[in-house]
């Protein structure tokens, strides 16, 4: 006759647990963003009339140096080339500046996205 009997899973000692289970589920899956991905390069004219160079070459160059790129994408009048390594991003880098021709700034991706916050907020002003 007892009716209002909870069934076991829905018992209050299981709900610490539950709620611990779904904190470390979300932590895990929320992590990857987190983590800021600025492993990678900017590669922009100096001057107008100046074009970008072909993503292809630069894919082949580097290799050839045993540099691996994880991508590159075409991004506001730049070429964002993004690697595994910190590492290999410095590498890139100092190949790059022997490789290109001059009128190229290859900057550290971190270093290129502070400067484009710097100046989007100073053109709002």
């Amino acid at each position: 006759m007892n009716m209002l009997k909870r069934p076991h899973f829905i018992r209050l000692k299981w709900w610490p647990w539950l709620l611990i289970a779904l904190f470390f589920i979300f932590s895990i899956s929320a992590l990857p963003y987190l983590i800021p991905d600025d492993n990678g390069i900017q590669i922009r004219a100096s001057s107008q009339g100046i074009t970008l160079p072909d993503g292809f070459y630069l894919y082949q160059s580097l290799n050839d140096h045993d540099i691996h790129i994880k991508s590159i994408t075409p991004e506001e009048n730049s070429l964002v080339i993004r690697f595994d390594s910190t590492e290999q991003s410095e590498a890139a880098q100092q190949l790059l500046h022997q490789l290109l021709p001059e009128g190229f700034e290859i900057l550290p991706l971190e270093m290129s996205v502070s400067e484009k916050k710097k100046t989007s907020r100073m053109s709002h002003h």
